[in-house]
C-alpha cells in the first residue's frame, strides 16, 4: 500500500491580495516501509505537502490517496484513512497540554474511544520506545521535562495512536547535538524494528544521509529532484538552487576527486570518508612509485 500524491496544487488565501501558490502540480508516491525525506528552503512547499498527507490541508487541484482512499472525500472511509497518518509537527513539545505525561500520551487513544486497558498498554509501549520510563515519569508534568524529553513525549503521543505512516516535520529542530543524535537513533530504530513508513522534513542533509532511502527536493512549490540520497547529493546545482548543501563528507571527497584522487564522493559519515581517503592516498602513492 502507499500514499499517492497526484498532481496536487495548493493556493493559500485564493482570490485575495495575499494569494500565494505554495504547490504546483506535484506528484510522487510513498511506498509502505520507505523512509522518505522532503527538503527545501523556507517557503519551498515542503511543510505544505506534509499537511496534505493526513487531510489537514486539501489540494486546490489533484488528489491525495492513502491506501487508495481519497482524503478529500467525505465519510467514514476517508476519516479512517486520515487516521493512518500520524503527524509530528515542528517543535512538537508545543503540542503538550495535559497535566501529566501519562495523560498527554494517552489523550489520542482515549479520544478515539480506545479502552483504558489498551490505552495504558499503548502509553507504556510508546514511552518505552522513546526511552522514557513509564513508572518514573507517568505522573510528572510534561512541562517539567528537558527539551529533548518533551520532544520524545510528544512523539510518543503520536505513536500511541499506532499510525501506519509517521510524518515528522523538522524533528531535530532546536535540539542540541546529543538530543539530535538520540532522536535520530529512536526514529531509525522505529523503522528498523517495526518496518515503519517514515516521512520527515529536514534541511539537514547529514540527517537525510543517515536514515533516508529517498530524498524529495522542493523549490518554490515544485518538485525538483526525487532520488536516493547517494544520487541526489551528486546533483549539487539542484540542491544549491533549493537552498540546500550536500554533507561535508561529500563536498570534501568531490574536491579531492577534482584534484585527481580516485575516490567515490558518495560517503556520508566521517568514518567512511576517512577510509576512502586513506585508500585513495595509498593508490596514488603506489602509482608514483
Amino acid at each position: 500500500m502507499s500514499i499517492e500524491i497526484k498532481n496536487i496544487s495548493y493556493t493559500y488565501m485564493p482570490k485575495t491580495a495575499f494569494e500565494h501558490q505554495a504547490l504546483k502540480n506535484v506528484s510522487f508516491t510513498i511506498k509502505e516501509g520507505e523512509v522518505t525525506a522532503i527538503a527545501g528552503h523556507t517557503g519551498s512547499g515542503k511543510s505544505t505537502i506534509v499537511q496534505h498527507l493526513n487531510g489537514l490541508l486539501h489540494p486546490s487541484e489533484g488528489q491525495v490517496l492513502v491506501d487508495g482512499t481519497d482524503l478529500n472525500k467525505k465519510g467514514s472511509e476517508a476519516i479512517k484513512a486520515r487516521q493512518l497518518v500520524g503527524m509530528v509537527f515542528q517543535y512538537p513539545e508545543h503540542q503538550l497540554f495535559e497535566e501529566t505525561v501519562e495523560k498527554d500520551v494517552g489523550f489520542g487513544p482515549r479520544n478515539l474511544g480506545v479502552s483504558e486497558e489498551e490505552t495504558e498498554k499503548r502509553v507504556k509501549e510508546a514511552l518505552d520506545f522513546v526511552d522514557i520510563d513509564y513508572e518514573t515519569y507517568k505522573d510528572v508534568s510534561p512541562f517539567q521535562l528537558s527539551g529533548g524529553q518533551k520532544r520524545r513525549v510528544a512523539i510518543a503521543g503520536v505513536l500511541a495512536l499506532k499510525p501506519k505512516y509517521l510524518v515528522l516535520d523538522e524533528p531535530t529542530a532546536g535540539l542540541d547535538p546529543r538530543g539530535r543524535e538520540e532522536l535520530l537513533s529512536r526514529v531509525w530504530g522505529l523503522h528498523k524494528r517495526k518496518k515503519a513508513t517514515l516521512i520527515f522534513v529536514s534541511h539537514k542533509m547529514e540527517d537525510v544521509a543517515r536514515i533516508a532511502d529517498r530524498l524529495i527536493v522542493m523549490n518554490h512549490g515544485e518538485l525538483m529532484l526525487d532520488a536516493p540520497p547517494k544520487e541526489a547529493f551528486l546533483e549539487e546545482e539542484i540542491l544549491k538552487n533549493a537552498g540546500l548543501t550536500v554533507p561535508a563528507t561529500v563536498r570534501l571527497l568531490t574536491e579531492l576527486k577534482e584534484r585527481g584522487f580516485a575516490v567515490d564522493p558518495a560517503a556520508f559519515t566521517m568514518e567512511e570518508a576517512a577510509r576512502r581517503i586513506a585508500k585513495a592516498v595509498k593508490e596514488r602513492r603506489r602509482g608514483t612509485c
